[in-house]
């Protein structure tokens, strides 16, 4: 479906200095993918969507949609392709002065199409993003989560092959954030559309995308498959970002007094065990106890699910000391499973429960 080529993209600025923000990029998008770019502010993930429909000009490379290298079409070549690609946006971009209706059909309007074939369009769209009842109100009577899935549906109308989706969620609360992430899962899977969806938040990428590609200052430094990415990431720039998602199962209380330094006398290790594949349902705590003869307190623990696949974290005290902390580890990675020690905890400092 899209093929980047080696894309690269200079903006020249004052007294001849220049911003490179694409450098190198390759990247391949299947047909009906939902595909996500994900980076810190100021990566090149924006400029990089922009490219796809020619928002942007490279500076050296290809965009290949669909077979067409679409920097050799010209206007109106140009012009038919957009009509193909739709776009939604983090701020929304509605007109104040026309209707939930109005909005959806002001593409049609732009392309000439028929009043009552616009009708015939946009009530299905309305219906499809849950606003077949909101189709005679303003914008200032909606809130963020209806006005996003105006968006939506605008962009959809022009029954599109491809959507590109720029931080659709950051302007929302996390219900509204989770409510929009499956509605564009439920389009993707029914209109069989494809997705680029640019976010700098992990967890939209685990609730959403297929695969990913991470991209930091104009490269990308990472992809693959979003569970693999997620648990297993290799750059620190990815390692970053997934630390904040898992982060929040080991509470604040505990992280202050978990340190990584050399152990000081009667502490414990702290030793962090991954769940994944085809193990992570396996009974290890108790199987650690019972096999392996060592004693554990569970300090902090969660399950999530990634692509329909486990992925669990648990934060354990070792009360043996090192010798029992580095058998655990063998034993647990005997399992398949990940393990290692994060730090120190001195037990009397333990918050009790």
């Amino acid at each position: 479906m899209i093929r980047l080529e080696g894309l690269e993209k200079v903006y020249g600025g004052k007294g001849g200095a220049t911003h490179h923000a694409l450098k190198g990029i390759d990247l391949s998008i299947g047909k009906g993918e939902i595909f996500g770019i994900i980076g810190r502010s100021g990566a090149g993930k924006s400029t990089l969507i922009r490219t796809i429909n020619r928002l942007e000009e490279v500076t050296e490379g290809r965009v290949v949609v669909d077979g067409v290298d679409i920097g050799t079409l010209d206007k109106a070549g140009l012009t038919a392709f957009r009509r193909q690609v739709g776009m939604v946006f983090q701020h929304f971009n509605l007109l104040s002065s026309r209707t939930v209706f109005g909005n959806v059909a002001l593409p049609l309007e732009l392309a000439g199409v028929p009043k009552a074939e616009i009708e015939k369009r946009v009530l299905p769209m309305l219906d499809l993003v849950g606003l077949d009842d909101k189709r005679d109100r303003y914008p200032a009577e909606l809130s963020g989560g209806q006005k996003q899935r105006v968006g939506i549906a605008r962009a959809l109308v022009a029954e599109p092959k491809l959507l590109l989706c720029d931080e659709v969620t950051s302007a929302l609360d996390p219900e509204t954030t989770q409510q929009i992430l499956d509605l564009l899962r439920d389009i993707s899977r029914r209109l069989k559309l494809t997705m680029v969806v640019i976010t700098h938040e992990m967890s939209v990428v685990r609730d959403l995308c297929d695969r990913v590609a991470v991209i930091d200052d104009g490269r990308i430094v990472e992809a693959g498959n979003v569970f693999d990415v997620f648990v297993s990431p290799q750059h620190e720039t990815t390692q970053a970002l997934i630390a904040g998602e898992i982060e929040a199962a080991l509470p604040k209380s505990l992280r202050r007094i978990i340190h990584d330094g050399p152990p000081k006398d009667g502490e414990n290790p702290v030793v962090k065990i991954v769940f994944t594949g085809p193990n992570a349902y396996d009974p290890i705590i108790s199987q650690l106890s019972r096999v392996a003869g060592i004693d554990f307190n569970i300090l902090a623990g969660q399950v999530d699910y990634i692509q329909n696949r486990p992925f669990g974290i648990l934060f354990v005290e070792a009360k043996g000391g090192l010798a029992d902390a580095e058998k655990a580890i063998a034993f647990v990675q005997s399992r398949n499973l990940s393990a290692e020690i994060i730090g120190h905890v001195d037990p009397d400092a333990v918050p009790a429960g």
